[in-house]
C-alpha cells in the first residue's frame, strides 16, 4: 500500500450528474500519464461531500470497472452520517477496494472517545483495514500522539492520510509508529514530509502534476535532496498559480486540455471566466 495516490477528481456534467466516461478518462490518465501507484476514490478532490450517498457507490463502481487491478484502490467512506459510512465502507469492500479511509468526523464538535467510536463501530461491520484522514483545517479536529496511538491500536487501523503542517507531530508519529502507513496530504509539503520517511503521498495536483511528485518522493528517499528541493520549488510555483485561479476548476481544465473530459464541478462551486478558462491553459502549457 505504499507509494503515490491521485487524491482523484471526478467529471460532472453541468447538472451534477456523475459523467461516467469523463470519470474513467480521468482514471485512465491518472494510470497511463501520472502512473500514480493508486487512487484515493471519493475525497475531498472528488467533491465527496457535495454527492449523494448513490453517487458515491456510482464513483466507486466505475474506477473500480476502468481501474481494475492495475493500481491500488482507498475508498474514502467518511460522513457525518455513520450508517452511510458503513454502508459505503461494505459497499467498496465487496467491490475489491485495498482498503477504506474515512476523515474525522466533523461540524458537531465531537469529542476523542466519540471520535474513537466512530472508527471502531465502522470496523465492526467491515472486514477491511482502514486509513484515517486527518485534516485539521477543515474538520477543526486535531488529535495528538497519544491519541492517534489510541486510534492505531486498533489492529485494522493500518495508517494515516496526514493532511497537516505539523511536521513536529509528523515527526513523532513516524518515531513512535514504524509499522502504520503515512501519507503526506499536502503537495506543497511532499518534500519535507518524504525526508521524515512517510510511506506515500495521496494529493490533489497528481492528477496532473504526478511525475514531479513521484521525482520529489524518489530523490528525498535516496538523499538527493538539492535535486529534491528544485522540482518542489517548480512543483509549489505550479500550486500557487493553480490555487489563485481556482484549485478544482483548474486542474479539471489542465486535464481537459490533455484531452480527457474533466467535466464541471458541482455547486456551490462556481465555474471558471473565460478569463480563468485562459488562465489554465496557459498553466498548463507553462508547467505540463
Amino acid at each position: 500500500m505504499k507509494g503515490l495516490y491521485s487524491a482523484l477528481m471526478c467529471s460532472f456534467d453541468e447538472e451534477g450528474n456523475v459523467h461516467e466516461q469523463g470519470l474513467r478518462e480521468i482514471v485512465r490518465h491518472n494510470i497511463d500519464a501520472s502512473k500514480v501507484d493508486g487512487l484515493y476514490v471519493n475525497g475531498s478532490t472528488g467533491e465527496n461531500f457535495l454527492i449523494s450517498k448513490e453517487q458515491k457507490k456510482q464513483v466507486f463502481e466505475i474506477v473500480k470497472d476502468e481501474a481494475g487491478q492495475e493500481v491500488k484502490l482507498i475508498a474514502q467512506i467518511g460522513a457525518l452520517n455513520i450508517d452511510e459510512a458503513i454502508e459505503l465502507a461494505q459497499f467498496a469492500t465487496t467491490l475489491g477496494y485495498h482498503a477504506i479511509s474515512a476523515v474525522t468526523p466533523f461540524y458537531y464538535k465531537f469529542d476523542f472517545e466519540e471520535i474513537k467510536d466512530y472508527y471502531s463501530t465502522i470496523l465492526e461491520q467491515v472486514d477491511n483495514n482502514l486509513i484515517i484522514y486527518s485534516i485539521p483545517a477543515l474538520t477543526g479536529v486535531n488529535m495528538d500522539l497519544e491519541q492517534f496511538g489510541e486510534l492505531f491500536e486498533h489492529e485494522k487501523v493500518i495508517g494515516v492520510k496526514f493532511t497537516a503542517p505539523d511536521f513536529f507531530l509528523l515527526e513523532r508519529i513516524r518515531h513512535a509508529f514504524p509499522n502504520k502507513l503515512i501519507y503526506s496530504g499536502f503537495d506543497e509539503m511532499l518534500l519535507s514530509a518524504s525526508v521524515l520517511n512517510v510511506d506515500g503521498a495521496i494529493g490533489s495536483t497528481f492528477n496532473v502534476n504526478g511525475t514531479r511528485a513521484r521525482q520529489i518522493f524518489e530523490l528525498a528517499q535516496s538523499g538527493q535532496i538539492e535535486e529534491a528541493r528544485e522540482i518542489q520549488r517548480v512543483t509549489n510555483d505550479f500550486i500557487a498559480e493553480v490555487s489563485d485561479n481556482g484549485l478544482y476548476q483548474t486542474i479539471k481544465e489542465v486535464l481537459k486540455s490533455k484531452g480527457v473530459n474533466a467535466g464541471s464541478c458541482r455547486k456551490p462551486m462556481k465555474s471558471l471566466t473565460d478569463d480563468g478558462i485562459a488562465k489554465a491553459r496557459q498553466i498548463a502549457e507553462k508547467y505540463l
